[in-house]
């Protein structure tokens, strides 16, 4: 979607400061989240992509001062109430007000860490024919939709080159809205800076995205 929390290619944010050494977590409560968000959505009420789209929905005044586990708690509340499994008292209160709903079952402890460690797989098993083979010429799609997108704003209507085809993926945009996988083939594509931030830019340089077929037309 068309928000705040699309930042690519935008100036007026500051420079990007790389932190030396730079722990897992700064304090605990980032942790606490951590683990909060994977027990959550282990319970099966949402996907991936459905939890990545809650932190697009902040609001901006909220969005954009909160630090990334502050977004990721934000994204976590909403869904809660979304979903029923939290009432706006018990998050007032930060205590439970009564049983928990019926049907959830417990992550257990000693599954935590390999689930973690293991990850889930988005690449599909399907017979899909490519619509793109490497070296194709393509243009990205300039829309503005109003639900998740993963094709950043900065790169909408632009030309470049299929470098590599990775496969069949879940899309995204359709399981963020609920609307099923639609699995399709998942492109690099490559396009010069000079596509992308216009003849200023660097003559040499490229940037590389992973884009869904749905987001690209032929040349």
């Amino acid at each position: 979607m068309d928000g705040v929390h699309d930042m690519g290619g935008m100036h007026g944010f500051g420079p990007v400061a790389p932190e030396r050494d730079e722990p897992v977590f700064h304090h605990r409560w980032e942790a606490r989240t951590f683990a909060l968000r994977q027990a959550c959505g282990a319970l099966g009420r949402w996907n991936i992509d459905i939890a990545r789209h809650a932190n697009e929905r902040i609001p901006p005044e909220q969005y954009l001062p909160a630090s990334y586990y502050e977004r990721w708690l934000a994204g976590l509340e909403m869904l809660l109430l979304e979903h029923g499994l939290l009432t706006p008292t018990e998050l007032a209160s930060g205590k439970s007000a009564g049983s928990a709903p019926a049907g959830l079952t417990p992550f257990p402890p000693d599954k935590v860490e390999p689930a973690v460690r293991k990850g889930k797989q988005y690449r599909v098993d399907a017979d899909i024919p490519a619509g793109f083979s490497s070296g194709a010429s393509v243009v990205t799609r300039n829309i503005h939709p109003g639900g998740a997108t993963r094709l950043p704003r900065y790169a909408r209507g632009k030309r470049g080159t299929v470098v590599r085809d990775h496969g069949i993926f879940i899309f995204p945009d359709a399981n963020a809205a609920g609307g099923g996988e639609n699995p399709q083939h998942l492109y690099s594509v490559r396009f010069t800076a000079r596509e992308l931030w216009g003849p200023d830019a660097s003559a040499t340089d490229s940037v590389y995205l992973d884009l869904w077929e749905d987001y690209l037309e032929r040349a």
